[in-house]
């Protein structure tokens, strides 16, 4: 029985034990950092444990236990964070259900215990939604406002994925993915906004969502709850967003491309203008790449401004902006070659991903090393829409996904730049080693650990 909420807001005032299974998900991990910010004694378990969230958990002294197995709930946690990647069948899950322990979702226990009493501030989307929250916590600590946030990824301004922060603001990436096994609305639902971001919308989490009116359907239900006193900032040539407007929308809306817009100095967009309503609000110089993180940026200064953040304040703040880790990060640099480590795992972020790096390193050579890690990757339902993501690319690397039959050999043969696919990352790692040369970018593109391929590699090329 889920905990209820009466209970959960009397027990939230005491030091509880907190177990969460599937601690090491970037959400999942943002949560335990807040239990334990509240003074909590926070476990969890995970089949998955690889960096940066579970670095970030072991520097917080949260114990992970791999593996979902009963006895991580002996003796009986005060309370149990479920995981929405925790299915019915799980021995743990079972375990739970028949000694009727006290659980809940995370993002139901986000909510009753920091967001019900705070301004929220949340960044939906398909893409680009770590990033610009990132860039919006960033601008409001600038102007001193201390906020709260739980990002999907660790912000390296801030050198954590979440922080309880000071009343009223916190932002929170809000993802359409479902809750938990016992509840299957978007976790966004929960969290009640009253600033939006809504950065873009296609087909993604084809494990959940059958089609894309059903994603749609989820959109509609969140902008259903956005307050008349909030505002929704949208980009204007988004149709799939618009659709979602019209089914009703009941509070302003900011369109971006059209009340804010940019206009790159610098073609690789390291260098713009912010302009809103025609006027000129100032320049933004930075380390990021790419018309996407543009946009970005003016849906952060837009949502800022609703919080009572100039916008030249917004824009100063961003000029020190560091991305998020697993951004087009790089990750060492050998003998001329640099290595990036990058999060795209759908084609729409893929290729924004690859132009902003080629508009970066002009004609050298970019070698693509992609993951189909996603559940929609790697059953295929993207296949026709890799082959044009990946076309900025000079050579291509694909791993073979676990039990792939749809044709990955097809999509590789198809391209027209020399493309291999591999079974195993040891068999990438000896055809990078053995082909790359001076002034190569190694751009590594996976959403999860990739079997520890970054960490091989790096090495690998040391010792070469």
């Amino acid at each position: 029985m889920a905990i209820p909420f009466t209970r959960m807001g009397i027990i939230r005032e005491n030091t509880m034990h907190i177990h969460i299974l599937g601690i090491c998900g970037t959400f999942m991990a943002g949560i335990a950092v807040l239990a334990k910010q509240q003074g909590h004694h926070v476990t969890g378990s995970d089949a998955h444990v690889y960096p940066p969230m579970s670095t970030q958990l072991r520097e917080q002294g949260i114990e992970i236990r791999e593996g979902y197995e009963p006895s991580h709930l002996i003796p009986t946690p005060d309370c149990i964070i479920v995981g929405n990647a925790m299915k019915r069948g799980m021995p743990v899950i079972e375990y739970l259900l028949e000694h009727q322990l006290p659980y809940t979702s995370g993002p139901q226990w986000l909510y009753e215990n920091i967001l019900q009493t705070r301004w929220v501030l949340a960044v939906a989307g398909t893409h680009g939604k770590t990033t610009t929250a990132s860039m919006l916590a960033w601008i409001l600590e600038q102007a001193g406002l201390k906020p709260g946030f739980l990002i999907g990824g660790i912000p390296q301004n801030f050198g954590l994925s979440a922080r309880l922060g000071s009343e009223p603001f916190f932002v929170m990436e809000a993802d359409e993915y479902d809750t938990a096994f016992f509840d299957k609305r978007s976790k966004f639902i929960h969290y009640h906004p009253r600033t939006v971001i809504l950065n873009n919308l296609e087909f993604d989490h084809a494990d959940i969502f059958p089609d894309l009116a059903a994603i749609k359907t989820q959109f509609h239900h969140l902008v259903r709850i956005i307050p008349g006193n909030g505002l929704i900032i949208c980009p204007a040539d988004d149709q799939n967003l618009q659709d979602v407007l019209t089914l009703g929308c009941w509070t302003p809306v900011e369109s971006i491309g059209a009340a804010w817009s940019a206009d790159p100095i610098k073609s690789d967009g390291s260098e713009f203008t912010v302009s809103c309503e025609n006027h000129i609000q100032g320049q933004i110089q930075w380390s990021l790449l790419g018309q996407h993180n543009m946009h970005n940026a003016l849906a952060a200064i837009a949502a800022a401004r609703h919080a009572g953040v100039p916008a030249h304040h917004a824009i100063a703040a961003l000029s020190k902006f560091k991305n998020v880790k697993r951004r087009l990060e790089i990750r060492g640099e050998f003998q001329g070659i640099t290595v990036y480590d990058d999060f795209a795992h759908h084609p729409t972020a893929i290729a924004t991903t690859l132009a902003g790096l080629r508009q970066r390193v002009g004609s050298e050579r970019i070698i693509a090393v992609l993951e189909l890690g996603s559940y929609t990757m790697r059953t295929g339902v993207h296949r026709d829409a890799i082959i044009p993501a990946l076309k900025e690319a000079d050579i291509v690397l694909l791993a073979k996904p676990s039990g792939e039959d749809w044709g990955v050999a097809a999509i590789a043969a198809a391209l027209k730049s020399p493309a291999q696919v591999f079974p195993t990352v040891e068999k990438m790692i000896a055809e990078i080693i053995e082909n790359t040369r001076a002034s190569d970018h190694i751009l590594i593109m996976s959403n999860t650990g990739f079997d520890g391929l970054h960490e091989k590699l790096l090495q690998a090329l040391s010792n070469r």
